[in-house]
């Protein structure tokens, strides 16, 4: 079926975009974790050694919020927290060897999402949606790699 006033590309970004958190949510949640401890686990692994609120700051949150987040991944015993060796008042987070492995199968997920997701696209065409998401992501003020959504967890 046409429609008379097809939806706007802002529409089907947004549109594409709740789909397909949703459907990761259900994939991660398979490794008993949610998008955002993802995100967090892969931030903490790229940067180590971070203050909570240097982790909080960068993701937009407030630090009350991120601790609850840390707290599960540690309980879990994908990441610890170490006394900042410059000012002992601070926790850096590290990720441990457990959190390596998890991420490992997180990624996996994460490229059977994407290739689910996209199955409609050729290799070229799945590069030029990135290349486009990525310029107007960047236009936008996004950080490469930090979910907006972190400013309302």
């Amino acid at each position: 079926m046409a429609l008379e006033n097809p939806p706007g590309s802002a529409f089907l970004l947004a549109a594409v975009g709740s789909h397909a958190i949703a459907r990761f949510a259900e994939r991660v949640a398979d490794l008993d974790l949610t998008p955002p401890q993802v995100g967090l686990l892969g931030l903490i692994n790229a940067s180590p050694g971070q203050s909570q609120q240097a982790v909080a700051q960068l993701l937009g949150m407030p630090p009350s919020r991120l601790v609850g987040l840390v707290d599960a991944l540690a309980d879990r015993g994908l990441v610890e927290r170490r006394r900042n060796r410059t000012d002992r008042r601070l926790h850096a987070l590290h990720i441990t060897d457990e959190g390596r492995a998890m991420l490992v199968r997180i990624g996996k997920v994460g490229r059977e999402h994407d290739d689910a997701l996209c199955r409609s696209l050729d290799a070229a065409e799945r590069e030029t949606l990135r290349d486009l998401l990525s310029r107007i992501a960047a236009d936008q003020g996004l950080r490469p790699g930090i979910h907006p959504g972190y400013r309302s967890v």
